[in-house]
């Protein structure tokens, strides 16, 4: 086996385990002594949860201000809230909820010592001006099992409609000091959020896998969280008790490594198209993930079979289509299409909705097309042509 050269950016001090946010209040308090607590509307702060959080803060001699994130951020929200909070000496921001939260969070930790707007950095639509830190310190605790956030480095924010983006702000300086992951957050959340988490915690494992800049570190990583994906999803999503604990525990740490993995060696066309899917349409970024990873895998797929035959991501596919399909003895094109139907089966039995039910026209594709081009798109296995990338489109249209 070959040991290409590699390196891997920093990553938070990860903490993992039932109740372990219950650590937060401690963790906090060694940064000073204001926070900024950073949350959903309504998934944390209306459980029980929360006053034990507020309380435990309190009892550490800790002051506290609060912002909510609904929906997916955008760049004003981080604003508001870095003009607010600015002059109010928070020396900690403590994000608790989904992706979005944390993406926000980042954002605003980010900020806050500076005051600038976050559009003098957000990739490909800001003043593209260089970060140059410091940001406030930042511990991350996630409510979802998804984006993998609180492991990364981008703070993803959008603007919806007709001139709408979905773009990064970027930066080592902004990966949180800690990541404190509690499957038993995940206990709030609804079967429907738990399929478009999982898919999507899924989808950027796999797409890890095969990315152009994979590496073996990295892949053993990868294979581990679906290793626990196969584990655990559908009895997460089943919600029925014991198991569903043992599900959910499961999906945080596959989470968590999907968060890892992308971080380090990028993605691929599912999400490549998800960034203008989110920002021209109403549509969730998990949805985006369960509806198109099978028509995506697929067309990868026959693109490099057709082109590159011998690349290592078509073995990669085929161990991946064995693991799913608990078929050991299948040769390596049977494992391939193996993969591409358990992903199909996966959609169907979640009940994801197809694209249309979002607006989406397919007068739009070209557009879609034009737009899916970033980042993600570029640690594709393979670099598709437009009418491969329309085809993923069609198929789950």
């Amino acid at each position: 086996m070959l040991f290409p050269p590699f390196s891997i950016s920093r990553l938070p001090r990860i903490h993992y385990g039932r109740g372990c946010i219950a650590d937060v209040p401690t963790l906090a308090a060694n940064y000073g002594s204001k926070a900024l607590l950073v949350t959903g509307r309504q998934s944390f702060v209306a459980t029980p949860r929360w006053q034990v959080l507020i309380d435990a803060i309190a009892e550490k001699g800790m002051s506290w201000c609060h912002v909510t994130v609904s929906g997916e951020p955008s760049p004003a929200l981080v604003d508001d809230a870095v003009s607010r909070f600015r002059t109010e000496g928070i020396d900690v921001v403590v994000a608790i909820g989904g992706g979005s939260v944390l993406d926000a969070a980042k954002a605003i930790a980010g900020l806050l010592p500076h005051g600038n707007s976050v559009m003098d950095h957000l990739e490909g639509v800001g003043r593209n001006l260089p970060y140059t830190g410091p940001s406030t310190p930042l511990i991350a605790v996630p409510t979802t099992a998804g984006t993998g956030s609180e492991a990364t480095k981008n703070a993803v924010l959008s603007t919806q409609g007709p001139n709408g983006f979905k773009k990064s702000f970027r930066d080592d300086g902004l990966i949180a000091q800690h990541a404190v992951i509690d499957p038993d957050l995940l206990s709030s959340c609804s079967p429907e959020l738990i399929a478009a988490d999982g898919m999507d915690a899924f989808t950027q494992l796999l797409e890890s896998y095969v990315s152009r800049k994979a590496n073996p570190l990295i892949d053993a990583l990868a294979w581990s969280g679906m290793t626990a994906v196969k584990a655990g999803f559908f009895a997460a999503w089943s919600g029925a008790e014991p198991e569903a604990s043992e599900g959910r525990a499961a999906m945080a740490y596959a989470s968590l490594l999907s968060g890892i993995a992308l971080a380090q060696v990028g993605l691929g066309s599912v999400h490549g198209l998800a960034s203008p899917l989110g920002a021209f349409y109403p549509i969730p970024h998990g949805v985006v993930c369960g509806t198109l990873v099978a028509a995506a895998t697929d067309v990868n797929i026959r693109a490099l079979t057709a082109r590159q035959p011998t690349h290592p991501a078509l073995t990669k596919y085929a161990q991946v289509g064995r693991l799913l399909s608990n078929r050991d003895d299948l040769d390596d094109g049977t494992a391939r299409s193996a993969l591409v139907s358990v992903l199909k089966d996966w959609s169907e039995r979640l009940q994801l909705p197809p694209l249309r039910d979002y607006g989406i026209l397919q007068d739009d594709f070209p557009m879609i097309v034009a737009n899916s081009r970033g980042s993600s798109m570029q640690t594709n296995p393979i670099e598709l042509t437009d009418d491969e990338i329309t085809e993923i489109l069609v198929t789950r249209f």
